[in-house]
């Protein structure tokens, strides 16, 4: 673990975020508008254009994209998309995407499906550079460009880099319960392509990209859900029953301070999986699996428990809670579900 305080730096980049965000409530958060943030170059290196940070701010800002359910292709296009970039080797072509992702003027979306924890490579390129195959439930899948693990023929993992609008590529919506974030089934039939090599060990390289997608949805998760708790605690200070508070009821207390443990709970296994895939540790696998298991099940229950002590308001479209629940069902299923990651520290420990 670090021995660096930066909690000055993410109190202010989470302020500058929560106004940001604030300020474009219920507009989809474009490529553009993130990368004049300087949020979507927060992990590529200054002679790039980015900020030369780590994945702890990148964590920062999906805590905040949460809070505030906000719709962006942050998750695929920078968790993902740059997290894979950076473990290939430099060429022309990764430094320039690279330098496109940081000035926003393109997007990249990674070729994984998030249907399960965990999926086989379904993408080949033959001798010839060309790739076939297909992927469903990919991650903000209608960005720029496409990179897809593939195998080669030898058997060696690369990436594959091809344009989304190669006519050989096909890119179809897959509506899901959570209208805030973009997923689609992307295939390809012999694309030609430009092929991208892993610094170190692919599969290795692959369980980060996994890891990383684990962490941002964590960090999603603790947002929304903290903002579910303020806005509750909120609203029972205001409505009124029998001439008091609803809030200074006993029961309701209770339901906020049960809400109020998970989320700090949640807070810790989220730190503790950051620090481990900034650090990389060895153990990182299992720590991020635990983040993300109890944080997806510990959203939709906080989002619910909201839900139910708005009252009546709190199922009505007008009171927004309703956006909060569906993030929270659709983050807790997307790369795992809780059972699929207890399931695999059960296996770990065998």
């Amino acid at each position: 673990m670090t021995d660096v305080d930066f909690s000055e730096l993410h109190d202010e980049l989470r302020s500058v975020a929560g106004d940001l965000l604030g300020k474009q409530a219920g507009k989809e958060i474009g490529t553009e508008l993130l990368a004049q943030a300087g949020w979507t170059g927060l992990e590529i290196a200054e002679e790039r254009g980015g900020a030369g940070a780590t994945v702890r701010e990148t964590a920062v800002i999906c805590e905040e994209l949460g809070r505030a359910v906000a719709r962006s292709g942050y998750l695929g296009g920078v968790v993902l998309g740059v997290g894979l970039l950076n473990l290939l080797q430099p060429s022309d072509l990764r430094d320039r995407l690279l330098d496109e992702v940081a000035g926003g003027t393109a997007a990249v979306t990674v070729g994984v499906s998030a249907e399960h924890r965990d999926a086989e490579l379904t993408w080949a390129v033959d001798a010839d550079a060309r790739l076939r195959g297909a992927a469903p439930f990919v991650v903000d899948g209608a960005a720029t460009w496409l990179l897809a693990p593939a195998t080669r023929p030898d058997g060696t993992v690369v990436v594959a880099a091809v344009r989304t609008e190669a006519p050989e590529v096909t890119v179809s919506d897959q509506p899901v319960v959570d209208e805030t974030r973009s997923l689609a089934a992307v295939s390809a039939d012999q694309a030609p392509v430009e092929l991208l090599e892993f610094s170190g060990d692919p599969a290795a390289g692959m369980a980060t990209v996994r890891n990383r997608a684990y962490l941002g949805l964590a960090c999603d998760s603790l947002g929304l859900a903290a903002a579910m708790l303020d806005d509750t605690v909120a609203y029972l200070g205001v409505r009124q029953q029998f001439g008091r508070p609803i809030g200074s009821f006993q029961a309701v207390k209770h339901a906020c301070a049960d809400m109020l443990v998970q989320i700090a709970v949640t807070r810790r296994l989220v730190t503790a999986a950051v620090d481990a895939v900034a650090d990389g540790d060895p153990d990182v696998g299992r720590t991020v699996a635990m983040a993300k298991a109890y944080a997806g099940e510990m959203a939709v229950q906080v989002a619910g428990k909201a839900m139910q002590l708005h009252g009546g308001i709190g199922y009505t479209w007008e009171a927004g809670v309703h956006a909060y629940l569906k993030r929270a069902t659709l983050n807790r299923a997307l790369f795992g579900s809780p059972a699929e990651h207890r399931a695999s520290l059960t296996e770990a420990r065998r």
